[in-house]
Formats: structure tokens, sequence, C-alpha cells
């Protein structure tokens, strides 16, 4: 498996007290915004907040790895899958997998016309 990208997802319980806490108490810049999310530079790598979670504290914690091609991730760790390959609303084709200790991993291939993909600048 070719991993492009990665982040480390978060699914809080309140979300602006969350995002409060990443940019105002860590102070961690922002990377990118979207409906529902926002991705904070955090050194070389990125956590990403969105979304809402109930589940007990740590529970909405997840990995995120964009990987080059989604079918062979899927067909090389079958045995991991616990949803397999699809569209998702926001463009992004996604397939989830657990380790061991049920930690979800979020594989992505981002499409090559998602916005994803273009500079924001231009």
């Amino acid at each position: 498996m070719d991993v492009l990208a990665s982040r480390v997802l978060i699914r809080p319980r309140d979300r602006e007290r969350s995002l409060a806490f990443y940019r105002d108490v860590l102070g961690l810049a922002i990377a990118r915004e979207f409906p529902g999310g926002t991705v904070f530079f955090a050194g070389n790598g990125f956590v990403e907040v969105s979304g809402q979670s109930d589940d007990p504290p740590g529970a909405g914690v997840a990995l995120w790895m964009q990987v080059r091609d989604l079918d062979a991730a899927h067909e090389e760790l079958a045995a991991h899958v616990v949803r397999g390959p699809r569209l998702e609303p926001w463009g992004l084709r996604e397939m989830w997998l657990a380790d061991p200790d049920g930690t979800r991993i979020v594989l992505v291939q981002v499409p090559p016309d998602h916005p994803i993909r273009r500079d924001p600048r231009s």
C-alpha cells in the first residue's frame, strides 16, 4: 500500500469547544476548512476536527490515510476491512479498517477533480 498523506481524525462531543482548544489553546494554524470540519497543521502532520461523537472520550479518534489506489488496498487488506470502498457525499472514496484494538483507520483515495487537489490560492 502506497500512503501519500495522513492525519489524525477527532470526532468530538462538542465541536466548538474542541476547535477552540486546538486553535486557541494549542495555537495550531488552520490548514483548511470545509463544511463541518477544520484541519490544523500539527508539525509534520495534521489534526482534523470534524463531525461529532457521543462515544466515550478517545473513541472518536481515527487515523486518516490517503492512498494512491483504494481498490488495491482493499484487496491487500480485505481481512481487516469493516466497511468497503464507497464514494462519500463529500467526493472522496473511502474504506474503513480497524486495528487489533479497534482503532478506526480511514483509507482515502482523492479523485483527480476533487477540490483537495487544487490550490485554493489560485
